[in-house]
């Protein structure tokens, strides 16, 4: 039965296949006795079909969470609101209407990727380092960088150093972020302290990141580095009312 079931599968699936090839006149597949490949027309529409998928994907959840009282879903790197959120989310709370809210953690660069992909609907991002094309934003706090360094480094001592002053040290390397450092790669920020304490690696980070600083390790501010932004970012395209009531919420509660 199992054989005979495969074997329909297969015929069905090369019924459909030769259907599909001969409404968009193309050829998807290069077939011989011994292997069935793709074309490169077979492979475009293999990727813009997975593109079409995931857009109607998001827009039936959109589509479902507008019609329901569903609760929104912010999404945080673990420590990284620099002790907004709880005032964000009483601010929010007290608003006519407002709904439960999510939060979700994720990894060190994979939050605008919740937003876009609507996993999440609002969250807390660092510019300049998340890439913040395709979301609408506002600034919640501003803050200095920091060099994190092991409590005996050569530079341990300093009221603040230059991002010359690091040149030639190892610094980590982020998943997801191109043109990184040398050293070892590093998830979050529990990892990097990690490194650093033990001499491994050094980094530059917003000081809230490091706040409160962990045993071992020195924050030294680094002023060329410039400083960071910690925004509260949505989709450009996601004007919900109960979204727009969390930034403004969450707008309220910001630090300059």
């Amino acid at each position: 039965m199992r054989v005979r079931t495969a074997a329909l599968s297969v015929a069905v699936a090369a019924l459909l296949t030769k259907r599909i090839e001969a409404r968009l006149r193309v050829t998807l597949f290069d077939r011989t006795s011994r292997s069935v490949v793709l074309t490169p027309a077979g492979t475009a529409l293999l990727e813009h079909g997975r593109h079409a998928l995931n857009a109607m994907t998001v827009a039936v959840q959109n589509t479902q969470r507008a019609a329901e009282d569903a609760s929104l879903r912010f999404v945080i790197k673990p420590g990284g609101d620099a002790n907004l959120l709880s005032a964000i989310l009483a601010a929010y709370a007290e608003r006519p209407g407002a709904r439960r809210v999510d939060i979700l953690f994720s990894g060190a660069t994979d939050r605008t990727d919740h937003l876009r992909d609507g996993r999440a609907d609002v969250g807390l991002l660092y510019a300049p380092f998340d890439d913040l094309g395709g979301l609408a934003t506002e600034t919640l706090h501003v803050e200095d960088r920091v060099a994190v360094l092991p409590e005996n480094h050569r530079l341990a001592g300093r009221d603040s150093i230059s991002l010359d002053d690091l040149s030639d040290e190892v610094f980590p390397r982020w998943p997801g972020v191109p043109g990184g450092g040398s050293g070892p790669e590093v998830a979050d920020a529990g990892e990097l302290t990690a490194l650093v304490r033990i001499g491994r690696v050094v980094a530059v980070l917003p000081r809230s990141l490091v706040t409160p600083v962990p045993q071992g390790i020195v924050c030294i501010p680094v002023p060329d580095a410039g400083p960071s932004r910690m925004v509260i970012a949505r989709r450009d395209d996601d004007q919900r009312e109960h979204v727009t009531a969390l930034i403004a919420a969450a707008v309220s509660r910001r630090r300059g």
